[in-house]
């Protein structure tokens, strides 16, 4: 899974302090007392250019709890995004971060990645018989509930809720909520819910989620991603009540 931690994936000499191997997001004891503290899950554009992309990702990286990097490709040739995916792999795990790749369950042997997110059931069911036990398997697209049901007794890692589709639309705010704290109160596979904004992230951990996604509006200034993530972090903290 991600950063909580599954068993049977890579450790990557993760401090001991962490309590997780990289790559991992294991399951939790249902209505775990003391809640594990929420992290974040970056997302990135499709990157065509890994090497400029590190500069903008670092700062980010360094500025807060990051447990994860879901890495978009532009398309290309096998060995151009293999190429991609090994520099941005690099940088990731240097700082203690899962990198995963969205689709393209072909390359992850050969590219240094932690795993693969799929998107819909289909691709998800294939995905898990060629990639487990060895490498991660994150669910997304799951629209029906019966889906995500389905996805977790596969043995995904996570789910996810929320995040746009291809044409950038998003499910309506509320349901998202919903969806997170039935997902949180009946099942022990991490959640994790996007975010289209700061604004929504306290909601969200609140709901439930285990891990909250940024994804394309964070890297629209770069010159202040650091500051956006840096101020990200106090959203995460666990209500009173949970922590």
């Amino acid at each position: 899974m991600l950063p909580k931690t599954p068993s049977g994936h890579r450790p990557v000499n993760l401090p001991p302090e962490k309590g997780y191997h990289l790559g991992t997001m294991a399951q939790r004891p249902k209505n775990a007392e003391p809640r594990p503290q929420p992290r974040l899950y970056l997302m990135t554009p499709a990157l065509d250019d890994a090497d400029v992309f590190a500069l903008t990702l670092e700062p980010a990286l360094k500025a807060g709890d990051v447990a994860c990097v879901l890495l978009r490709l532009a398309a290309g040739d096998e060995r151009s995004q293999i190429n991609r995916i090994k520099a941005i792999a690099s940088l990731v795990q240097q700082h203690n971060a899962a990198l995963l790749v969205d689709g393209h369950g072909e390359l992850i042997a050969r590219s240094g990645a932690d795993g693969a997110h799929l998107t819909g059931i289909d691709a998800i069911t294939q995905g898990l018989g060629k990639l487990k036990p060895d490498w991660i398997v994150g669910a997304g697209g799951l629209e029906l509930r019966h889906d995500a049901m389905a996805a977790a007794e596969g043995g995904v890692d996570y789910v996810m809720f929320g995040e746009p589709d291809d044409a950038g639309q998003r499910p309506g705010f509320d349901a998202v909520l919903e969806r997170v704290a039935w997902w949180a109160e009946v099942f022990e596979a991490p959640c994790v819910a996007y975010a289209g904004a700061i604004g929504e992230i306290a909601a969200l951990v609140e709901a439930g989620a285990d891990f909250v996604a940024l994804g394309d509006w964070i890297w629209n200034d770069p010159a202040n991603i650091a500051a956006t993530i840096a101020a990200a972090m106090p959203h995460l903290r666990l209500p009173e009540s949970a922590a």
